[in-house]
């Protein structure tokens, strides 16, 4: 995903025209005298443009995690932005020392043979305690080694997760490992907030701040569609990416520390960064629907050549569609397509998903049930009768109810729940069956019992 232009072009586009657009306003301000500004010169002008360029790794990631959309091609879109973006930012932490690194610098490239030593340790960690700790141990057994080389140590916590990123307990480390993040983000939002003293004119100045990040947003979407991303992909990546970073105060605290900015533009950040959340979180939930009132004016920005993994998908004449290919549609698909053959269809917006069940000669086809583009193609020419939702959370089983809505859809709609009061809450928003995976687990273990075993149980 790194290596797709519509990644690191994006990327790196996007931070220079943001560079050149702030950096060019900031200056006028600082040439008008305007308060706060009077005291910047061209470097720190740049340097707090800089910060502002980034978006929040930690907002985006939640927001996608809330709504299911990780593995979406809009939602890795917009984690590989993060990524580059997070890259950019480390070379910055590196080159803001000035310092030559050591010469025993260039042993920290026997990290990489001795991968598969991290990977065997990682292994035998468990899934409790002990993997915890061998988290912390690489992220900052990592910084301290590259710090005792003359590099900066964030890059040594960064070349740590790559190194075991392809192991596969990562993604569980990486969510044990999450509420420590959370938890060390927390405090350090809070030793910025005892830095500086929240005045009046910071307060403006940071609320002023936060319609620019709109200017983001539209360059984001502008870049994006030209690379050949469809509307709709476009647009829900720009919007999670619509707000400021955190990066934006580790930026400033370091322009603070070497005595280049007034401490009072913590505050500034914070203020803007804290804003751009509370703005951008309406926008993110609410995504699809913003899509979908205003389809005509997005569609105008669209190019008519588009990536093969952008396209709308054919549901080649199936009249059962099964969303969502995890374990539980996987099951589903797999005992509808024994009861009723070829009809059947498995739909999912992860593309390694889709490309490991075609491999095992499944129909399933790359698509995303909260794409109203995707549903208007199927209210004009589907035969499907019966559309079984088995999406990771309750917002994306809600979102795809909604677009059936719209459709005005006639056939059935089952959906997958977790909990007693989401069946209410799918029955009320259009579902004609909604299955408890935990209640029904039950049921379906007993009868798989009495089907393989024969059981007979004496009285």
């Amino acid at each position: 995903m790194l290596i797709r232009p519509q990644v690191w072009s994006v990327t790196l586009i996007h931070i220079s025209l943001v560079i050149a657009l702030f950096g060019a306003a900031i200056f006028v301000l600082v040439l008008l005298g305007a308060p706060l500004f009077a005291g910047l010169d061209f470097k720190t002008t740049l340097m707090v443009a800089f910060a502002l360029s980034f978006s929040s790794t930690v907002f985006v990631v939640k927001a996608l995690e809330e709504k299911g959309e990780m593995r979406s091609l809009h939602g890795r879109i917009a984690i590989g932005i993060l990524v580059m973006q997070d890259l950019a930012a480390v070379i910055f932490l590196a080159a803001s020392t000035g310092k030559i690194p050591s010469p025993w610098a260039l042993l920290l490239f026997l990290l990489i043979p001795l991968r598969p030593l991290f990977h065997y340790l990682l292994n035998k960690t468990g899934h409790g305690e002990l993997l915890i700790l061998y988290g912390l141990v690489l992220a900052l057994g990592g910084a301290e080694l590259f710090e005792l080389g003359g590099v900066k140590d964030d890059l040594g916590a960064l070349i740590m997760g790559v190194l075991i990123s392809s192991h596969p307990k990562s993604i569980e480390l990486s969510k044990t490992m999450l509420g420590f993040k959370d938890l060390f983000l927390v405090g350090f939002f809070l030793s910025i907030g005892m830095t500086g003293q929240l005045t009046l004119e910071a307060l403006i100045i940071g609320t002023l701040l936060v319609p620019f990040m709109f200017v983001k947003s539209a360059l984001f979407y502008g870049l994006m569609t030209r690379f050949k991303l469809r509307a709709r992909t476009s647009l829900l990546a720009t919007l999670n990416l619509s707000n400021y970073s955190e990066f934006g105060l580790i930026v400033a605290a370091i322009g603070v520390s070497s005595g280049w900015l007034d401490s009072e533009w913590l505050v500034v950040i914070a203020i803007a960064l804290s804003l751009s959340f509370v703005v951008a979180a309406p926008l993110t939930s609410s995504d699809d629907q913003i899509y979908s009132r205003l389809r005509g004016f997005w569609m105008r920005f669209q190019r008519d050549e588009r990536l093969a993994d952008d396209r709308l998908l054919d549901t080649l004449g199936a009249t059962i569609a099964v969303f969502g290919m995890g374990r539980v549609g996987s099951g589903a698909y797999e005992k509808m397509r024994e009861l009723h053959g070829d009809i059947v269809v498995g739909i999912d917006f992860d593309a390694d998903v889709v490309r490991c069940h075609q491999e095992e000669d499944r129909k399933v086809l790359h698509g995303d049930p909260s794409d109203a583009d995707f549903w208007e193609k199927i209210e004009q020419d589907h035969s499907i009768q019966l559309v079984m939702l088995a999406l990771p959370n309750l917002e994306a089983n809600l979102d795809a109810l909604c677009q059936l809505r719209d459709i005005s859809f006639s056939g059935r709609v089952a959906a997958t729940a977790k909990f007693p009061d989401e069946e209410l809450v799918l029955r009320r928003a259009g579902a004609t069956a909604v299955f408890n995976i935990y209640t029904e687990a039950g049921t379906g273990f007993a009868d798989h019992v009495e089907a393989s075993n024969n059981l007979v149980v004496k009285r």
